[in-house]
């Protein structure tokens, strides 16, 4: 059984164009809520940028992924939560075509990848446990979509901005990354700033 829910818009066009240069660090500096530090990214380096559209899978069968895909409008990214089966890789390079053609923002997975050599030449950010020859099937049995999920015990509900780079994943409700936009950006410039007296004083370290 299915149970397919409508997409979320979630964080604004605005507020995700505000977010393009916030660093994850920068984030971790202020808060421990909804950072996800357990996935690593296929490819470096990696900038994911959008809001969540949500999927649960149960363990072996994957086709709710492919009917997420059927929803999805460029810009979201793929969540896709495996009921702790993190062995088992639910996504690969055919899916990543897939993901590609619809203009996603990225893809995020609780659980393993599969063909790593063409994820990491394609141009799609993608976040996982790892990498494992084991896959999902299509079975058609069931599977949920746009529906609260967990990752590394941070919740992630549909339309939540999702936040990648080099470092990690956050996961922030649009109200919670309001919040925290104005302390992120602060901090950043702070940094840019003290960065720019060390390279005066020591150039030789950016030679």
């Amino acid at each position: 059984m299915f149970d397919i829910r409508p997409r979320v818009e979630g964080a604004s066009p605005d507020l995700l164009a505000r977010y393009r240069e916030v660093a994850t660090s920068t984030l971790g500096h202020l808060t421990d809520f909804g950072a996800i530090a357990g996935l690593v990214p296929v490819r470096r380096p990696a900038r994911l940028l959008g809001n969540a559209l949500t999927v649960r899978i149960p363990h072996l069968d994957g086709s709710a992924i492919r009917r997420a895909l059927e929803l999805a409008e460029p810009g979201d990214v793929l969540v896709i939560d495996v009921t702790g089966d993190e062995r088992r890789a639910c996504w690969g390079e055919l899916r990543t075509y897939a993901a590609l053609r619809k203009g996603l923002a990225g893809v995020v997975t609780s659980g393993c990848v599969t063909d790593t050599a063409e994820l990491a030449r394609l141009p799609l950010p993608v976040y996982s446990r790892g990498a494992s020859p084991l896959t999902t099937r299509a079975l058609d049995l069931e599977g949920e979509v746009n529906v609260p999920v967990a990752i590394d015990d941070v919740a992630i509900l549909p339309g939540d901005l999702m936040i990648g780079d080099d470092d990690g994943l956050f996961a922030l409700t649009p109200a919670r990354a309001e919040a925290l936009l104005a302390p992120a950006l602060d901090k950043q410039a702070g940094e840019a700033a003290r960065r720019r007296e060390l390279q005066a004083a020591y150039p030789e370290w950016w030679r």
